[in-house]
């Protein structure tokens, strides 16, 4: 029997920003939990994750545009239920 593995967001985002990001060690980590009850969320579906992103080398980076790069990978995230993205680049 044939099985399709459906991916949750965060393999999503992943397998999203590990394409584009080659020069960063890369955390996603799912914060939903934290905002139950807020906006009725349950903590269940993925809405508010945190990227984290560590430079591999020592290439200076434009923070601003890693930022956008992000927001324009992840739109399709954004129109499908995530509700709230954090990053932080080390």
């Amino acid at each position: 029997l044939y099985s399709l593995k459906i991916m949750n967001r965060k393999q999503r985002i992943d397998k999203i920003l590990s394409k584009k990001l080659n020069d960063f060690l890369l955390e996603i980590v799912d914060n939903s939990s934290l905002h139950i009850g807020h906006h009725d969320f349950t903590g269940n579906d993925e809405t508010h994750i945190k990227i984290i992103l560590t430079k591999k080398n020592k290439i200076p980076i434009n923070t601003l545009n890693i930022h956008r790069l992000i927001n324009n990978l992840l739109k399709d995230e954004f129109k499908t239920g995530l509700h709230s993205l954090e990053i932080k680049i080390n």
